[in-house]
């Protein structure tokens, strides 16, 4: 059954004002049509907005426009409005007939903006519409961030949206995303710095995230120094997700545990925590408090459950050193309670997985050091249980590095996910095989689509179940 023609039976349509524009300008000064008007009869050139809550649009028409619309979701950054990934993304879209479009998501609060990306994103679409025409088909895309955002359009959008292209997508969500997080802050701290108190959460300023970033760094780095220092880095690491490949170098053997740590530790060394905890800082400001815990959390059984368990072994053996005497201290120690409001609010602004209303192709990296791929295993699963399997496709690129995708990757994913809101079959469309020839015959910048599976994802709870302050 088609995601047009599915009926709609999990949750009554996400109602969304329509915000008041209160600017607009145009580079492409020429009448603008109604908002009923046929796509080759809009408005070329890029057009620019403000949205009643403050937020900011931007969209780019061509003036050979193809009749299809795609709404570009931002990542985790300033609230700048954006409408493609990159400009060498926008140019070959442009060039092909695409219209793009973008909002800064509401510019008052957190950099976290998911209070207010999806209301946002939706009003950016109604007033592009009304300035340029009806789209003969609307596409969501966004990265990062924005590929959770991307996830709930997908949800929430039928009718409005008629697919759906994910990049290195957060779409575990912001409370998985902070509990794994905490998992290896607290790891560091607890075993590379116990003779010191080390806030982990509640921060009261940006300035004071970025202290203990720096503190955790510094400590990761004197580790560094020793056999017992990198087997407990490689430990953070394993609950961090962490990919065990840097950039500029070659992987490591699948046994070369030494190098895997010492390619883990590049991305500490190049201020992975510092994103980390200025992320959490914007989390909880969005969420009205922290949302993560780690009381009750069993860590020899979240090492358990980890694909760098060998790894994290074989280098405490090395050292001399007891992992179950470390993981028994981790244990006993995890006292760090979540304030069940906003969990609360996380859960209803910052999830996905729910179920979709429109088909969904999701790409990542497999070496992504700020969004694990392993989130993607966690999100299918959600999306299965749902019953929405059928919807979802998630295709997979050899590469170390965030959202690192080259043009045709890109725009290869594109096209089969259009094959897919075309035909109603995604078919062999979304298969590595396709994707990587698709791209490569674009000719522009090369590609490494590969059959991959991620792993699960080391996070150790589940949602909505959390424990609560006594």
């Amino acid at each position: 059954m088609s995601a047009s023609t599915r009926p709609r039976t999990r949750r009554p349509r996400l109602r969304i004002a329509i915000a008041a524009l209160t600017t607009l300008t145009s580079a492409a000064l020429t009448a603008l049509p109604s908002s009923t008007a046929q796509a080759d009869t809009a408005t070329a050139g890029h057009l620019t907005g403000t949205l009643s809550d403050g937020a900011t649009w931007v969209a780019d028409v061509p003036v050979n426009w193809n009749g299809t619309l795609l709404v570009f979701s931002h990542g985790f950054g300033p609230t700048v409005a954006r409408d493609a990934p990159t400009d060498a993304v926008r140019t070959e879209l442009l060039a092909e007939g695409y219209a793009m479009a973008g909002s800064s998501y509401d510019p008052n609060g957190s950099m976290w903006a998911l209070n207010s990306a999806e209301r946002d994103q939706f009003a950016t679409l109604d007033a592009v519409v009304a300035k340029i025409g009806k789209p003969r088909r609307t596409l969501a895309v966004g990265q990062s961030m924005g590929g959770l955002v991307n996830a709930q359009l997908a949800r929430d959008g039928g009718g409005r949206i008629d697919g759906a292209l994910g990049q290195c997508g957060l779409v575990a969500g912001g409370t998985d995303l902070d509990n794994y997080q905490l998992d290896a802050e607290y790891t560091i701290a607890r075993l590379l710095l116990p003779a010191q108190e080390v806030q982990l959460v509640h921060f009261g300023s940006s300035a004071d995230a970025a202290a203990v970033a720096g503190r955790l760094t510094d400590a990761v780095t004197a580790a560094q120094a020793t056999p017992r220092g990198r087997a407990r880095i490689a430990l953070a690491a394993a609950f961090l997700n962490l990919p065990a490949w840097s950039p500029g170098k070659d992987r490591p053997a699948a046994t070369d545990w030494a190098g895997q740590e010492e390619q883990q530790y590049d991305w500490f060394a190049q201020g992975i925590l510092s994103f980390v905890e200025g992320g959490r800082y914007a989390i909880e400001q969005s969420a009205g408090g922290n949302n993560s815990w780690n009381r009750g959390v069993d860590y020899a059984r979240l090492l358990a459950g980890s694909e760098h368990a060998p790894q994290v072994r074989a280098l405490y053996k090395a050292a001399g050193l007891d992992l179950g005497a470390d993981l028994r201290t981790l244990t006993a120690g995890a006292a760090i309670t979540a304030d069940p409001a906003a969990v609360r609010t996380a859960l209803r602004t910052s999830s996905a997985g729910q179920g979709l209303e429109v088909p969904l192709l999701d790409i990542h990296t497999t070496g992504d050091n700020l969004v694990p791929v392993e989130q993607e295993n966690r999100f299918a699963g959600r999306v299965k249980a749902s019953g929405d399997g059928a919807l979802l496709r998630q295709a997979f690129v050899e590469r170390q590095g965030h959202c690192t995708f080259t043009t045709a990757e890109t725009v290869a994913a594109l096209h089969a996910l259009e094959h897919r809101v075309s035909t109603g079959h995604w078919g062999d469309a979304a298969t590595p095989d396709v994707l990587q020839r698709s791209a490569t015959a674009l000719g522009l910048d090369g590609a490494a689509y590969v059959t991959y599976h991620p792993a699960p994802l080391t996070v150790g709870r589940d949602r909505p179940a959390y424990p609560t302050h006594h």
